[in-house]
């Protein structure tokens, strides 16, 4: 069994606050989490997590107690009008936290526009400790890992794999070889059918003011994607395409599972998930 670290992403059960976010993964048997700073829409509401406030100093108190690390932090969306000295608070919160990822999403459609605006992103977070790293998302700009890696070319910026936005691009594990090693940044698990869902029901709203969005695509990334292993999607094969010391983290929210669970279950159903892809991937790359 492999005792690789694990991570789980805030996007997974976003409406937890970060001290007890802390607590409910390390009680699940995560070595990290990612932490939600910034916002993805105007309309989403951020935690107050700013330098000085009293839910930054009780996640430093939690993650003290536990030992769990931040391993990144989100999010940054670029847009046309996006300029990388507005994120200094952002960079500053991730720096305190000992991150040393930094997400970011792009939704401007000049990609020329976009690279420059991401090195610049990267130029910034660097002396706090970050490295932006960004994924092609199909219902974004940055549609596929083609176009993604044009906007992180030559910028210092990492590659999110994340299986799920892999399938949807019509990517596969082939286009994903042949990306520069030194040129990922992490790898997120989660699992999903491997043809877009028709439709999909989620019970309730989507946490802290999400858009559900007017594709199902985006609707099945915040809320319903699958636990690692528990789709249709080769997880355990992208997982093994990769480095064996790649950072990863479950980022799977699914918002049916979590109201038959309870966080608690969720969080532990998801943690042995992850284990079992990961055994399953380090068995695939002895062979």
């Amino acid at each position: 069994m492999t005792t690789r670290p694990v991570g789980v992403g805030h996007l997974t059960i976003l409406d937890v606050a970060p001290p007890e976010w802390v607590q409910l993964a390390h009680a699940a048997g995560f070595e990290a989490v990612g932490i939600r700073i910034g916002v993805a829409s105007p309309a989403e509401e951020p935690w107050p997590m700013e330098i000085g406030s009293p839910m930054l100093a009780e996640t430093l108190a939690r993650m003290d107690d536990t030992g769990t690390v931040v391993q990144d932090v989100e999010i940054v969306v670029i847009t046309p009008d996006t300029r990388a000295e507005t994120f200094d608070g952002l960079f500053e919160v991730g720096a305190r936290l000992g991150a040393r990822f930094l997400n970011v999403m792009v939704t401007d459609t000049d990609v020329g526009r976009a690279h420059d605006t991401f090195a610049a992103l990267c130029a910034r977070a660097r002396p706090y400790g970050l490295r932006p790293c960004m994924e092609g998302i199909s219902y974004t700009a940055v549609r596929d890992l083609e176009t993604a890696y044009q906007v992180l070319e030559g910028s210092g910026g990492g590659l999110i794999v994340d299986p799920l936005h892999i399938q949807r691009s019509g990517d596969d594990i082939t286009d994903l070889r042949r990306v520069d090693p030194s040129a990922l940044g992490y790898l997120q698990l989660c699992d999903g059918p491997r043809a877009v869902p028709e439709s999909l029901r989620v019970p309730g709203r989507l946490p802290r003011g999400q858009s559900a969005g007017d594709d199902v695509r985006q609707l099945e990334s915040r809320a319903g994607r699958l636990l690692p292993g528990e789709g249709d999607i080769p997880v355990a094969d992208f997982a093994a395409a990769l480095p064996a010391d790649l950072p990863v983290s479950v980022e799977a929210p699914n918002r049916a599972l979590l109201a038959d669970l309870g966080p608690e279950g969720f969080l532990r159903r998801a943690r042995e998930a992850a284990a079992r892809v990961l055994d399953a991937a380090a068995a695939l790359s002895a062979r």
